[in-house]
């Protein structure tokens, strides 16, 4: 019991520090005249993957390596399957703009190029495994995608959806204070991942499961909260560009910045099972492009409760081992 409670204690300090980061970077950023939008495109767009960046960081640091990979496979699983989908409940989803053409392409570029890494022992014949080399790849990947986006805001200053982020960013009133919030929010997250790394594999030990099952099942569930919270409030809001780009934007992160500064870090076994994690999120992702084409650009409830039902069926499975 104490375990659990001191993993959830962990998981609630990794949001509570991802929530300051972001103020305090909002806060700096209007001290120094830089644009809302600009401030919503990056400190936003981190600050949700901050929680996951922190656990694959100290996972490779630790030497888990299992709860680092599962982790980024779980949360991006999750930002699909249970955020997408439960945004989709609350409200249909329609898609106007851009984000289906610019970024969910790069995302199936960057899923596909993961999941062919993660294919060591079948083109290679030995274990797989996610080195450096591969690290450097995805972080030319990750350049590309910010070259992309800086040119689209460039193009689009006015695009809605960069309006909506931009309106998320919390305005703070002096630089002081903004500072306080950073140096807590870096304290509240170095706290969080080490809490949430230990006692996650106490409780994969305790419950006689591999840490893999406890990145995807729990931890990754807990760091996609950020994620899970901002397109809710964006469904109810109508923003729907917001619910799609919001997830889509942060599994690009994920694969392509979180997960490459883990394995230059120390090198990443891929666990069993995790090419069929990374194939699973291929899936869900590409499952998106028949959904807008052929339903008019409309994710209906009814589409949003098969993405949740997929995804709460593959996590029984994962866990059972069927």
């Amino acid at each position: 019991m104490t375990t659990v409670l001191l993993l959830l204690a962990g998981l609630t300090l990794l949001l509570v520090g991802g929530a300051s980061l972001v103020r305090g970077a909002s806060g700096i950023a209007e001290a120094h005249g830089i644009s809302p939008l600009v401030v919503g495109l990056t400190v936003v767009a981190f600050g949700t993957s901050a929680p996951e960046l922190v656990i694959s960081v100290m996972g490779a640091l630790d030497g888990e390596t299992d709860i680092a990979f599962g982790n980024i496979a779980g949360s991006n699983l999750a930002n699909l399957g249970l955020v997408l989908g439960t945004a989709a409940l609350i409200a249909p989803i329609a898609i106007e703009g851009q984000i289906i053409r610019r970024e969910l392409p790069l995302l199936l570029l960057a899923t596909t190029t993961l999941m062919i890494m993660t294919l060591d022992s079948q083109l290679k014949g030995f274990d797989p495994i996610l080195d450096r080399s591969d690290g450097l790849v995805l972080l030319l990947l990750f350049g590309i995608f910010v070259y992309i986006m800086i040119m689209d805001f460039f193009r689009q200053v006015e695009d809605p959806l960069l309006a909506t982020i931009a309106s998320l960013s919390p305005q703070l009133g002096t630089t002081s204070r903004a500072w306080m919030f950073i140096l807590a929010g870096i304290f509240f997250l170095g706290l969080g991942g080490e809490l949430t790394i230990t006692h996650g594999v106490k409780l994969a030990v305790i419950l006689n499961v591999s840490t893999t099952i406890i990145g995807i099942a729990v931890i990754a569930i807990g760091t996609s909260l950020p994620e899970l919270v901002t397109s809710i409030i964006a469904a109810m809001r109508k923003e729907a560009d917001l619910c799609v780009g919001n997830v889509i934007g942060s599994n690009i992160f994920n694969i392509l910045l979180v997960l490459p500064i883990s394995a230059m870090i120390y090198p990443l076994s891929i666990p069993e099972h995790g090419t069929t994690d990374i194939i699973a999120t291929l899936l869900f992702a590409a499952v998106l492009i028949p959904v807008f084409i052929m339903r008019g650009q409309i994710m209906s409830r009814t589409v949003g409760g098969v993405f949740l039902g997929a995804y709460l069926l593959y996590i029984y499975l994962r866990i059972t081992g069927t």
